[in-house]
């Protein structure tokens, strides 16, 4: 398969005039063959008008059809083979076997989302009779469908490659909702973008749907992003990335004519709480498993947990000594990009100047472009006084809160903000203590899980991934599991229709 460099739209490659750029080889920095054409304005117009034309077209394919659209993608992906997976280890520095992972992730997303559509029930169809008889006034006939909301954009993400980007959920979901899609590809691994545009270009051939299902755009700055927020055709957005680019998008999106939702996931530290008979039961078997997770995939996880908090003691004392005598035997890893992994070593920097904070251990140095997983403590008292010690440090970092007692440590939760996870570390002797903070915790997460780490979203009908603000914009929706679907359907009724005009689902009953 060939890297050309192209957008994607129409069902055609077209060069980009606006710029242009190389790939980068994460690990050393070094530009990778080929060089990728920066969109215009007019290229997004372009984009945008076809996704438009095809909306009344694609949003009305029977579910058999739209499903087969899905799974066809799906099978496009796998075809590409190890070079698809060679491309994205090289732009992204993730070893194979994580990368092999999430291609099969991918293809799965794909595939249950083909399931969803075929099961029917995302149409929401309630039929409501009439009633000529009904006094004092008649009762009309009612019947109701969720119906897609239009062409949505999205935004690949920068740590997955393939599971959150050009075929990931964003784009499965609203393809499964009858929504075209309009991918803004991720500058940090635009050769494994276009790979799987191709991909699902060639899908929407084979399975004769309009070209403008699917366009693929690439941008040497933010222009695109930008433009495809504000076009009128757009109605909706996936994004996961930065609070600061998330919050930009909602706020081209609300200054719209017609403002329209940014699904986007943008800033969590998934707060791990060690319950005190946990610790005193398994504090080092607590603290093995919380290593693993904080350097796994350089911690490049949007549900890394980089906040503990428990209360002090001996038994807190044996965790943190021992999860102090691990790190140091890890190895640093390549980030995904220079930016990233400059960005994440600012940050444990100022967490190492912090007054407040003290380092407990650090893991072995590495390359220009690699990050030093490195765990940290502080204070409950210092950690509410300083907000900044909440902010995200996108990376394997840590910070262990010490409270002084149960009602300081929910002190502590109380001042915490929106989170994707929550987890929570209890023995028989912490349950009464762990059920009472339940409520509390649901107001704060859209994952709450026991005796275990963020780290792994199960792609499944019950997983939310999501949470509330600044965790993701709209705290009820989620980008994992097959409820993504509904982001991109609204409610439609339909009083008194004959049935010939009526859309053929609400036909039968």
């Amino acid at each position: 398969m060939t890297i050309s460099g192209n957008l994607l739209i129409g069902g055609k490659g077209t060069r980009g005039s606006n710029g242009e750029f190389s790939a980068v080889e994460a690990s050393t920095g070094k530009p990778l063959e080929g060089s990728f054409g920066g969109a215009t304005k007019a290229d997004v117009e372009a984009a945008t008008k076809l996704a438009w034309q095809a909306f009344d077209i694609y949003r009305e394919t029977s579910l058999e059809d739209r499903a087969a659209f899905l799974e066809a993608i799906a099978q496009e992906i796998e075809a590409l083979g190890d070079e698809l997976v060679v491309r994205a280890m090289a732009e992204t520095g993730l070893p194979r076997g994580r990368l092999e992972g999430e291609r099969g992730r991918t293809a799965g997303q794909l595939r249950l989302f083909a399931k969803e559509v075929l099961d029917g029930r995302f149409q929401e169809l309630r039929f409501d009779p009439a009633n000529p008889e009904r006094k004092p006034a008649p009762k009309p006939d009612l019947r109701l469908r969720n119906i897609a909301v239009g062409p949505v954009a999205v935004f690949g993400a920068s740590n997955f490659p393939l599971a959150f980007s050009v075929a990931g959920g964003d784009t499965a979901s609203a393809l499964a909702a009858g929504c075209p899609v309009v991918v803004k590809a991720h500058s940090a691994h635009p050769g494994t973008s276009e790979l799987v545009g191709q991909a699902v270009q060639r899908a929407v051939e084979k399975c004769g749907l309009p070209a403008g299902v699917f366009a693929m755009l690439f941008d040497t700055g933010f222009e695109v992003g930008q433009a495809l927020v504000a076009d009128p055709r757009i109605r909706a957005v996936g994004f996961t990335g930065s609070r600061r680019g998330g919050t930009a998008l909602m706020k081209i999106a609300s200054e719209r004519k017609q403002p329209i939702p940014v699904y986007a996931e943008m800033s969590s530290i998934n707060p791990v709480i060690l319950f005190p008979g946990a610790l005193k039961n398994r504090a080092e078997q607590i603290a093995t498993g919380f290593v693993n997770s904080l350097v796994l995939g350089a911690g490049q996880f949007c549900t890394n947990p980089g906040l503990l908090i428990a209360v002090e003691g001996e038994d807190l004392d044996t965790f943190i000594a021992k999860a102090g005598q691990l790190l140091p035997d890890m190895p640093a890893q390549t980030m995904l990009t220079g930016s990233i992994s400059k960005a994440y070593c600012e940050g444990v920097a100022r967490l190492e100047k912090h007054p407040e904070v003290t380092l407990v251990a650090k893991g072995k140095t590495g390359g220009e472009f690699d990050g030093v997983a490195s765990l940290f403590q502080a204070s409950a008292s210092a950690f509410q006084a300083h907000h900044e010690l909440q902010d995200e440090v996108f990376g394997a970092a840590g910070l262990v809160v010490k409270c002084r007692d149960v009602a300081e440590l929910e002190s502590v939760l109380d001042g915490l903000e929106g989170q994707l996870t929550i987890a929570l570390h209890v023995d028989e002797s912490d349950m009464e203590d762990a059920a009472r903070l339940r409520l509390k915790l649901e107001m704060l997460a859209g994952r709450l899980l026991v005796d275990g780490f963020g780290t792994g979203v199960e792609v499944s009908p019950a997983m939310v991934h999501g949470g509330p603000y600044p965790a993701t914009s709209d705290g009820r929706t989620t980008s994992v599991g097959t409820l993504a679907i509904y982001r991109f359907l609204r409610p439609v009724s339909y009083q008194d229709f004959p049935t010939a005009m009526l859309p053929q689902p609400l036909r039968q009953a």
